[in-house]
């Protein structure tokens, strides 16, 4: 493995000894909320049901692959972090739908093709060429990619990545993690074959946010999502792609 994998497995070891989960912000009212819109929007991109095979990058802890779980599709899901894994695989999750590995992911070795490859905050701790091949190679032609991803031009996202002395303050950050600007991401998507590319930014609404305002948050930020410019500061970029047929 490379010296970037071994920080992120040394990363995933320290997650795992508090709550990965109320790190990441997913346990709060407002960040149960924003995950819950996020994986429906991931699922829904990739076309999730009954008779779909989708491979889950980055499962974590295993909290998105429960929510996959729910659309009766099958999940092989993949993680390069042992720590965190034991903690999806203690989700109990039916074994004849979900299937969780420990794979670092640009060299995996899993059955395909998938119907989709489906992933939330996953791409930007990767080798990004290594991990598209990878995707493109798993997906059978007409397969879907389907990932949510951190936007570097949100405010608190630059200052976490950009700012290496503030990382204290921002734990859920892991050495070598980055973001993405979509005008570049597409480009990359383009030459690593893949067609029908959209890359929408989306979701204001931070995991802090008091309870009493999620739902004036939310439609603030749905009404954000739709202006010019203004769209193009929200917290992520939601990725859909496909291989073509």
């Amino acid at each position: 493995m490379s010296r970037r994998a071994d920080r992120e497995i040394a990363h995933g070891k320290k997650l795992s000894q508090v709550d990965p989960e109320s790190v990441w912000g997913w346990k709060t009212p407002a960040g149960q909320v924003r995950a819950g819109r996020r994986a429906e929007r991931i699922a829904t991109g990739a076309n999730l049901g009954p008779g779909v095979l989708a491979l889950e990058v980055g499962c974590g802890t295993g909290l998105f692959t429960e929510m996959f779980a729910r659309t009766g599709s099958r999940i092989v899901a993949v993680d390069i972090s042992s720590d965190l894994l034991e903690m999806a695989v203690a989700r109990n999750l039916p074994p004849d739908r979900v299937r969780f590995e420990r794979k670092q992911f640009e060299e995996c070795d899993v059955d395909g093709p998938f119907d989709a490859v489906i992933g939330s905050s996953v791409l930007h701790h990767l080798d990004l060429e290594k991990a598209l091949f990878r995707i493109f190679e798993l997906l059978k032609p007409g397969g879907i990619m389907s990932f949510a991803e951190p936007n570097m031009l949100n405010p608190q996202i630059v200052i976490e990545r950009k700012f290496t002395f503030m990382r204290k303050w921002f734990p859920q950050v892991s050495p070598d993690e980055t973001a993405f600007l979509r005008w570049r991401l597409r480009s990359r998507l383009g030459k690593a074959g893949f067609d029908m590319i959209e890359i929408t930014p989306f979701d204001w609404l931070h995991p802090h946010t008091p309870e009493r305002l999620i739902g004036l948050v939310g439609a603030t930020g749905r009404m954000l999502e739709k202006i010019p410019l203004l769209r193009e500061f929200a917290g992520s970029l939601y990725i859909r792609c496909r291989r073509p047929s």
